[in-house]
């Protein structure tokens, strides 16, 4: 089987993305191997998703983006051999950060900008903030780390704040403004496809 697009293609397992039709990957994004896009997902200009490092029994672990995730800028997801990634819906991940799995992202999370995840685990609705690193560890839910802050065990973790209301609405108008854009992309494509098709048919009628 060929390649989707020069974009989107299988890595050297074979393993091919799934994409469903309504998600938006711009076309300088990369997305490779076995990866799994779900719904209304938009994945923004130079993004790197890339499912293609088998582990020891020979297989590559999944990266699985749930309904309505955005996914901005040049954000890099990646895992150790084998290993996989989960991003849970509706989940914001800001330009410019880094995702090393294998790593799971619960619902409603908020990457900002150059966080880092590495080989740790978000329950639903955590705020990562700007420069901040989770490494090898767990935050629980409603959780806020710092811009710059390093968290690598679970004592230092327990020790952080939950988000406060105007914070959770920050999350929520993030999330609202990225899907609105996925929306008016996809309309805008639809139209572009639309009349080309137009003046394609026109050119073969006027040949004929």
């Amino acid at each position: 089987m060929p390649s989707l697009s020069d974009n989107i293609r299988p890595n050297l397992a074979g393993n091919y993305p799934n994409i469903h039709p309504d998600s938006l990957i711009d076309p300088s994004a990369q997305v490779i191997g076995n990866v799994e896009i779900a719904k209304d997902v938009f994945i923004g200009p130079l993004t790197v998703i890339r499912a293609d490092q088998p582990g020891p029994d020979g297989t590559v672990g999944c990266v699985k983006i749930a309904e309505e995730v955005n996914i901005q800028d040049g954000t890099i997801i990646h895992s150790l051999p084998g290993g996989s990634v989960t991003i849970g819906a509706r989940t914001s991940i800001a330009h410019g950060a880094v995702i090393h799995g294998p790593c799971t992202i619960g619902t409603g999370c908020f990457l900002a900008l150059r966080s880092i995840l590495y080989s740790a685990n978000l329950e639903n609705d955590v705020w990562l903030g700007m420069g901040a690193l989770v490494m090898n560890t767990d935050i629980h839910s409603f959780s806020k780390v710092p811009a710059g802050e390093a968290i690598r065990s679970l004592a230092e973790a327990m020790k952080l704040r939950v988000t406060t209301e105007e914070e959770k609405k920050y999350m929520e108008e993030v999330l609202t403004a990225n899907s609105r854009l996925r929306s008016v992309y996809l309309e805008l494509r639809s139209k572009a496809k639309s009349i080309k098709s137009s003046v394609e048919g026109k050119a073969v009628k006027n040949s004929s």
